[in-house]
């Protein structure tokens, strides 16, 4: 094989040069497609039964901006929130999510860089000498084959921004699942806090229930006795058996109602189900709103599901400039560069050299319309991405304002209920007073005690949603998703 003289050798390496030169200039050309602009958005100057002091507030120094164990103090409810962050099964797949959003924006991004191969081969072939071609007498029937080689595969220029709209999508679709893991966090922590204080709360009836039966038991003991010295009727007995089966009834009913609720605890925390630990009782949790709840803006930049949704729209701006590329020549280059002989002791000599390279150039003729559908369909997407994001910032001021209508009206309740209750004490005294006395009969105490019995576990249901409404106010306003450098931090 001939050795290409120098001169060629050197034109075709600088023919390769100006070629790349040339290409990188061109890359550098601005992208096709919209450039992504945040849109325009009208929230509102102040959330609906928001207090008063939120209007003046820093975007650094509300609710939304406390860490959880600020807001949640309770010891064994934050040992809780922390086991479920790290045991959750909804975490454990958010996470698996976040990698697999990484490992696909690597895979895009490795296209701005060309992929080269290298490998080699060495083959022994023998020919017929009896054939129908035969090797001439004296011609050695085997020959060797040997040949190294590093190739360059088809790598496309990105002339005019497809890979880099590519690129631009894949990021944008991991940071959207990023902030999707965080809104999973959010919502872990709430579910957790809503689901250890309704079992507080739940034990609180129970207790409720033994004390009520307690006093109803003895009630029936001494009606019973008051019976048998002919003091008391029949009758008086069985509203006396009344009570008691009502109360036996509530118990068994409640410590159902406790065994599902740890249930339901544990498999957020990972766990088998089984029974939980308690804390402080549930007269002893206060979530109170002492911290103002910012502005309505806020909520754009701090809510893990807003940002999600507007990479979404992100990505889905980017998938425009893609389909748009495709209308447009693809320039790829391939190369190869390598030696091969037929004798291995020569295959690295400068004569055994073997190169090729050059562009190729793809220029979409028909396609039938493909490419306009795939057009059409991006900016059809995009406004379905833009519609969506806009119903989640416009949901979440809901969200806030439902929130805090729901804390004040639970409070006002629960005030209410409080003096319903002690109302409904003073009576059932005063009835069983009465009865003991021989002033009234004993279906006044059985109608007093029933309606007492109500309204203490109504007082514990009012405070409960009134604790459950700071815990979905914090989580409305995004809070709940911070990682505890954020603590220090503050």
């Amino acid at each position: 094989m001939s050795r290409l003289p120098d001169h060629t050798i050197a034109a075709a390496g600088a023919a390769a040069l100006v070629t790349l030169a040339l290409l990188v200039v061109l890359t550098g050309c601005r992208a096709l497609g919209p450039d992504y602009k945040r849109p325009d958005l009208t929230p509102p100057l102040e959330f609906r039964a928001a207090p008063a002091e939120s209007a003046n507030v820093s975007p650094s120094n509300h609710l939304g901006e406390l860490v959880w164990r600020q807001v949640l103090g309770d010891p064994r409810l934050q040992a809780y929130i922390d086991e479920a962050l790290t045991n959750s099964w909804d975490i454990k797949i958010a996470a698996a999510r976040v990698l697999q959003a990484e490992a696909a924006a690597r895979v895009t991004r490795s296209r701005f860089f060309p992929t080269i191969g290298a490998g080699g081969d060495w083959n022994t072939v023998r020919a017929s000498e009896k054939g129908v071609s035969p090797v001439p007498a004296g011609v050695d029937p085997e020959q060797d084959y040997s040949s190294v080689y590093a190739a360059m595969a088809s790598y496309e220029v990105d002339l005019w921004g497809r890979v880099r709209r590519a690129n631009e999508a894949s990021m944008a679709q991991l940071l959207a699942t990023e902030h999707a893991q965080r809104t999973v966090r959010q919502t872990l922590v709430a579910e957790v806090a809503t689901a250890y204080l309704t079992l507080l709360e739940l034990d609180y009836e129970l207790d409720i229930a033994q004390r009520t039966l307690g006093v109803r038991t003895n009630s029936l003991n001494l009606t019973t006795f008051r019976e048998e010295g002919g003091v008391a009727s029949k009758q008086d007995v069985y509203q006396a058996q009344v009570l008691v089966a009502t109360a036996e009834a509530a118990i068994a009913d409640t410590h159902r109602r406790i065994e599902q609720k740890e249930n339901e605890l544990c498999i957020l925390l990972g766990r088998n189900p089984g029974a939980l630990a308690r804390g402080e009782g549930f007269m002893g949790q206060h979530l109170e709103l002492l911290v103002p709840v910012g502005l309505p803006s806020d909520l754009i930049e701090r809510r893990p599901d807003i940002r999600s949704a507007e990479q979404l729209l992100v990505a889905a701006n980017a998938d425009i400039g893609k389909a748009k590329a495709a209308f447009f020549p693809s320039v790829s280059l391939t190369g190869v560069f390598g030696f091969q002989s037929l004798e291995f002791s020569d295959l690295l000599s400068s004569s055994a050299r073997t190169w090729q390279f050059g562009p190729s150039v793809t220029v979409p003729v028909f396609t039938g319309g493909a490419l306009r559908g795939n057009l059409n369909f991006a900016e059809a997407f995009f406004q379905e991405s833009l519609a969506q994001y806009q119903k989640t910032v416009q949901n979440s001021f809901r969200e806030v304002s439902d929130s805090l209508i729901s804390y004040q009206r639970s409070r006002e309740f629960r005030t209410h209920q409080e003096a319903r209750t002690t109302a409904n004490r003073n009576a059932a005294e005063m009835a069983g007073t009465r009865y003991e006395g021989g002033v009234t009969s004993y279906l006044e105490v059985l109608y007093n005690e029933q309606e007492l019995f109500t309204a203490e576990l109504g007082l514990a249901q009012a405070r409960l949603k009134e604790l459950l409404s700071v815990v979905a106010l914090y989580r409305s306003l995004g809070g709940g998703w911070q990682n505890e450098t954020a603590l220090v931090q503050k």
